[in-house]
């Protein structure tokens, strides 16, 4: 913080840095070492989610497929499916067009 800077541009950047309130994680249950998320995707895991101060437990996800569909908000089965195609609107007919 500069002298010359008021504390309330100050209190704003830092707000911008700061991790948001809400914020949801995975934690594997089994702590043997730290390693990534995706080693071992049959592991249950810990959802938790930051309350500003600390990391508080959620839920519990049986495996990492679970996990990230909960992290990311994915709702069913997380298949993207194509949606149906839409019909084709006929032009009505016009003064100039015979029916």
């Amino acid at each position: 913080m500069d002298e010359d800077e008021p504390l309330a541009s100050w209190a704003e950047r830092r707000e911008q840095r700061l991790r948001p309130v809400g914020q949801l994680r995975a934690v594997r249950l089994i702590e043997e070492q730290r390693r990534g998320a995706h080693v071992a995707p049959g592991e249950p895991r810990l959802i938790v989610r930051w309350d500003g101060y600390q990391w508080l437990p959620e839920t519990v996800a049986e495996d990492y497929a679970a996990a990230q569909r909960i992290l990311h908000g994915i709702e069913g089965d997380g298949v993207r499916r194509q949606p149906r195609p839409a019909s084709r609107q006929r032009k009505t007919p016009g003064r100039h067009r015979r029916p």
